[in-house]
């Protein structure tokens, strides 16, 4: 199984972004997908900017994908997503239909993202009708689900599976961020910036509950399937994709590359990863249960 990095959700200050993709370079990482996929008023970062992160990481052997927005609201940003699907060198990962409409119509490959939420093979063989090359499940979506769309998988399709990171649930055109200090979306101060992994919700009996990350909102917990490596190789899944954080993140992909090379078992993983994750892990969407709860692996 390969490695990919997906598109970092969070936002971080310019020189941040660029001292961590920087450091990607020398990461044992074989795919980074990179770009704004949540709010198109973060520009720390250009379209150019990122241009040339992914001419660096391209330069140091990593297979780049530029990311499209999950929400398109404007003009602006509709603009902005046929630059990203003009640009001619990278492979894009479409995280909405009118990016993949806008593909299909030039016939140019392309990724299907989790949020275009593909939940059956009747799905999937749509988008590769389209153009998709390779598709990464919806984490919502557990190992039962996977199995049953890859019995019918279409043919030369990869298929990517979100295996580390705090889960990525909704999207809304209100910026709950900005609602939180009393601010309008459009004049938010850019508070995002001030949460490099977000802005912890917590319950009323003070439980580590959602994070609000501008118009996203991600679970609390890390999602975690370290330990579940050999099911997912025997499933047949191809990528595994660990999500950005602000710390540990190399750690997190050491973990992840010992494992699948055999030198560390999933148990022992599992539980080096343990301090990465400051809320605690969880990986109830994969056993079919609560995506909250911590289920331990009959093996």
């Amino acid at each position: 199984m390969k490695i990919s990095l997906g598109p970092n959700l969070f936002y971080w200050s310019k020189q941040r972004t660029l001292d961590f993709y920087a450091a990607m370079t020398d990461q044992p990482v074989d795919i980074v997908y990179l770009g704004e996929t949540v709010c198109s008023r973060r520009h720390e970062l250009r379209a150019e900017d990122w241009l040339a992160v992914a001419a660096l990481l391209a330069a140091a052997g990593k297979e780049v994908v530029l990311a499209s927005q999950a929400l398109i609201e404007s003009e602006s940003d509709l603009k902005a997503l046929r630059r990203l699907v003009e640009n001619e060198r990278f492979r894009v990962e479409a995280n909405e239909m009118g990016a993949v409409r806008l593909l299909a119509e030039k016939h140019i490959p392309f990724v299907a993202g989790l949020s275009l939420n593909v939940f059956n093979s009747h799905t999937l063989r749509l988008l590769a009708e389209m153009g998709a090359q390779r598709w990464i499940m919806p984490p919502e979506a557990g190992r039962e689900t996977l199995a049953g769309i890859l019995t019918e998988k279409p043919a030369g399709i990869e298929t990517e599976v979100f295996a580390h990171g705090r889960l990525p649930l909704a999207w809304s055109a209100r910026c709950f961020t900005a609602r939180r200090f009393n601010l309008q979306k459009d004049t938010c101060e850019f508070k995002c910036i001030d949460y490099p992994d977000g802005l912890m919700l917590k319950t009323r009996e003070h439980e580590e509950f959602l994070v609000l990350n501008g118009i996203q909102t991600l679970s609390a917990k890390t999602y975690n399937l370290l330990h579940e490596l050999p099911d997912l190789a025997a499933a047949g899944v191809d990528i595994v994709r660990v999500s950005p954080q602000a710390e540990g993140t190399e750690t997190v992909i050491d973990l992840f590359r010992r494992t699948i090379a055999g030198e560390l078992s999933g148990v022992a993983a599992a539980q080096a990863a343990t301090g990465t994750m400051p809320a605690g892990s969880c990986n109830g969407f994969w056993h079919g249960q609560r995506g909250l709860d911590q289920v331990e692996s009959a093996r």
